[in-house]
Formats: C-alpha cells, sequence, structure tokens
C-alpha cells in the first residue's frame, strides 16, 4: 500500500524538522569574554572565533567585552565558560585574595598567550617623571573590575597616595582615556595590555609622552603581592619619538575556562590558537614567538583536563 502525496510531504516535514533539531543539539553556542573595545583582547578573541568556527562548524561563538577581574568572576560564577584573563588575577581569585571577595571555584587554565604590560604613559608636559609625581595631576584609567585599574590603585598605595590625593580620575574607554589624553584633560594614562597598544600609539601620535618608570621598591611592593609579576624593560622606539626606555610591570594574558566545560570546545579553541600564530600575530605581534611550550607553563592555574591532554598530545608536559 502506499502512502498518499500529502502523507509523503507531512512525513518528508517531519524528518526534516528531526534533522534540524538534531543538528542544534549538535550545535555549541557559548560565549567568549574578552577586554574593553580598543584593547588587546577584542580583536584578538574575534580571531579565534573566526578560526574555530571554520575549523567546526557547529561552533557558534559570541565575543563579548570584558575585564580581567570581572572575566574570572563571570567563568567562576557560570556566568560564560571562556574567556581571557590575567596570570595574577586568576592566581589571586583561586586563593581568595583582593579585589576577590572569596575563593574562585571551577576555574582552569588554558593556556598563556603572551606578556602584558602595566603602562604608565604621561604627557611630556605634565612634569611627571615619577609615580609621586602623581600627586594634584589628573588620571585616566580603566572602570572598575579591570586588572589596570586594581593595579592603579596599587601603584599609588605604593608611594603612600590615593585616588582621593589626585586632581581628578576618570573611570572611562581606552577610547575616552586616549581623547582626554589628546585634548590636554588628562596628564596621566594608566593601563594593562600588550606592547605596543594601540591606544598608547593613537596618543603618541599627537601628543609627545613619555613612560614613567617603575623602580626597584615600587617593584618589591608588587611582587610580595603575586608572585607572578614580572619586570620587564619598554625599550625606546615602542612608541614614535619615546625618549628613554623605562621598567615596566608586567604579567601573563591567559585564556581560561570552567574546568567542566566541553573537553571537545576547548580542544578546539587551543587547536586554532597553536595551528594558526602566523595570522593571529597579525592581529597581536606579541604572539609571534608563542610556543607550546610557553602556552602550557605552570602559572599556579591548574590545566582544563582537555588543555593537559592536548599538549600531552602535542609532546609537551
Amino acid at each position: 500500500m502506499f502512502a498518499s502525496s500529502g502523507n509523503l510531504k507531512t512525513t518528508a516535514a517531519a524528518a526534516a524538522m528531526v534533522a534540524a533539531e538534531s543538528l542544534a543539539a549538535q550545535a555549541e553556542e557559548f560565549v567568549l569574554s574578552s577586554g574593553s573595545q580598543g584593547g588587546s583582547w577584542y580583536p584578538l578573541a574575534g580571531a579565534i572565533k573566526a578560526i574555530s568556527e571554520q575549523m567546526d562548524p557547529d561552533l557558534s561563538i559570541t565575543v563579548t567585552p570584558g575585564a580581567g577581574v570581572a572575566n574570572v568572576v563571570g567563568v567562576a560564577s557560570g556566568k560564560f565558560p571562556v574567556a581571557f584573563a590575567n596570570t595574577i588575577s586568576t592566581v589571586d581569585a583561586l586563593a581568595g585574595r583582593a579585589p576577590f571577595r572569596e575563593k574562585a571555584e571551577n576555574v582552569c587554565n588554558l593556556g598563556t598567550l603572551y606578556p602584558q604590560w602595566f603602562q604608565i604613559v604621561a604627557r611630556d608636559d605634565a612634569n611627571v617623571t615619577s609615580i609621586a609625581d602623581f600627586r594634584g595631576k589628573r588620571l585616566t584609567t580603566q572602570q572598575n573590575g579591570n586588572t589596570g585599574e586594581f593595579l592603579t590603585r596599587s601603584l599609588l598605595s605604593a608611594v603612600g597616595l590615593s585616588y582621593d590625593d589626585m586632581a581628578d580620575v576618570s573611570h572611562v574607554s581606552y577610547s575616552d582615556s586616549v581623547n582626554q589624553m589628546k585634548d590636554g584633560h588628562a596628564d596621566i594614562f594608566t593601563l594593562g595590555t600588550a606592547l605596543p597598544a594601540g591606544a598608547v600609539m593613537d596618543v603618541a601620535t599627537s601628543r609627545d609622552i613619555e613612560m614613567v618608570p617603575i623602580t626597584d621598591e615600587i617593584f618589591a611592593h608588587f611582587k610580595a603581592q603575586n608572585a607572578a609579576f614580572i619586570r620587564r624593560t619598554i625599550p625606546v622606539g615602542s612608541y614614535p619619538n619615546l625618549s628613554r626606555e623605562a621598567d615596566a610591570i608586567t604579567y601573563g594574558t591567559h585564556m581560561i575556562a570552567a574546568c567542566d566545560y566541553s573537553g571537545d570546545v576547548v580542544k578546539t579553541i587551543l587547536t586554532a590558537i597553536a595551528d594558526n600564530l602566523e595570522s593571529l600575530s597579525a592581529v597581536n605581534k606579541s604572539m609571534a614567538t608563542l610556543t607550546l611550550e610557553d602556552m602550557s607553563a605552570d602559572i599556579g592555574v591548574p590545566l582544563h583536563p582537555a588543555a593537559a591532554a592536548f599538549y600531552r598530545e602535542r609532546g609537551v608536559n
């Protein structure tokens, strides 16, 4: 007995619906929280998203702006499963140290990507050559929840200052900070990002700037808080007309994920990074020399089980 054409159409429609539901069930949609627009994380996250989705068409990744401290809290609370973070902030979160209110759980390391530089930018005509010179000046920095803002408060406390000692303090986006510096409404701009930073380069093309150096005493203040800090030197030539080098506080940018999040997605992301360093370094020059050994280095944050397996399969660890 043959089915009528109407029944055939109904059956075909039902089959198509089942197939669509099956495909939807297989698709993995998730949020990747990055950093401020104008910073180094946001475009890099977009590049990783594009490569990952090309590798696995069932992935659908939404990149959102975020911040170093807030991203760790977001992963720990289940707000989103994958994020960019700073090594120092994640270590502090797992230990329950300030600025975190409690110990973070279910946060694992995927891999370290490149150094982050805490940059202290002063207009050349602001007469700021040391951190002590901040008193009475106009400061622009990031919003609460950003690692750069937390480090700025710590920087001031290292020389016995606070925001109250400043003539003005703005907590704004990178682009707004750039405009304030260019328009002469801010004397000092602090931020934690890659070197060179696009935001600082933007300021330096219209205003003469200097990088305010970190002294031995100030670095010791930071190192006592978190052993993950490393001192590196910003060389002359990093920005237009930069006339002197300056020691800076640095740490690592890494990616984190919930420890119980999909191992398949984690491996796709790590493969997208490890196998496409040339194209990713076009987005962020700091990744040009990245190795698997660098990515898998022990930073005091446990590796995601799938990340640990990925590095073992690649002959590392």
